[in-house]
């Protein structure tokens, strides 16, 4: 199956990475992975702040980048959730009975896990990493998405790998995309509620599906000087005991 990767803004400009790990674990796993080069925002932040008209442009390009695609894997919860649900929404409000067919007809959208489990029908995916991990389920993941435990299936079968509960571990971080801007207070006593659960835990690595989240909760233990790092999954599972399997196949991408 040949997939397209729709990589998310905040990856692409602050953590790629994470992008890097989803190509070498799909490719190590036999699937063909494209990087459609017009793909940009898929338009969440505009339709979660009410302005859906705005994001007309952005559902439009994102249909015609990804539109020779098979599927469409993205290593976010929040961006997989915003194409799956909000693009039909944007596009029914924007009057055009292009966009709605368009939009109706693209692509199917896989969270990673989701790709992983539900499609590739595989749960140990080769991956080696020797730490103790917890695992945050993101908001979208968890409730839009309903992803539920098939992360952590993916890291049980991890060899090495310890996996450590974390209390509380449905509650939000507080980050919310703008919730974070507009309601600081709060999202800070929520964050911090969290890094208290995290170190609770006696993890090494914190490890989510959303680098926002993971920023979010990553600052605040950094602040803490917790001594925890923090890991997209994609990352974790990309990890095996030959470092150079890990080499940048970035270049390589077909686009």
């Amino acid at each position: 199956m040949a997939v397209g990767l729709l990589v998310t803004c905040l990856n692409d400009v602050l953590y790629p990475e994470t992008g890097k790990a989803v190509v070498t674990l799909l490719r190590r796993l036999g699937v063909e992975v494209t990087f459609p080069a017009g793909q940009t925002c898929c338009g969440q932040p505009m339709v979660n702040t009410g302005y859906l008209d705005e994001a007309v442009p952005l559902v439009r390009r994102h249909v015609e980048a990804f539109a020779g695609c098979e599927a469409i894997v993205v290593p976010s919860g929040s961006c997989a959730g915003s194409v799956r649900h909000q693009h039909r929404i944007v596009a029914r409000r924007s009057g055009d009975p292009g966009l709605v067919r368009a939009v109706e007809e693209s692509p199917p959208v896989y969270e990673l896990s989701e790709y992983l489990v539900d499609v590739l029908g595989v749960v140990d995916v080769g991956a080696y990493f020797p730490h103790r991990v917890t695992y945050h389920p993101t908001c979208h993941s968890l409730r839009m998405l309903g992803v539920g435990d098939r992360p952590l299936a993916l890291l049980r079968a991890v060899r090495g790998l310890t996996l450590c509960e974390l209390p509380a571990a449905q509650e939000c971080c507080g980050f919310g995309g703008t919730f974070a801007v507009k309601n600081p207070d709060t999202s800070v006593a929520m964050g911090a509620d969290k890094a208290r659960h995290v170190r609770e835990s006696g993890a090494e690595v914190l490890v989510a599906g959303d680098n926002s989240c993971l920023t979010h909760i990553g600052g605040l233990l950094s602040r803490q000087r917790a001594g925890v790092r923090v890991m997209h999954i994609a990352e974790v599972l990309a990890a095996t005991e030959t470092p150079a399997a890990l080499a940048d196949p970035a270049a390589e991408v077909a686009r």
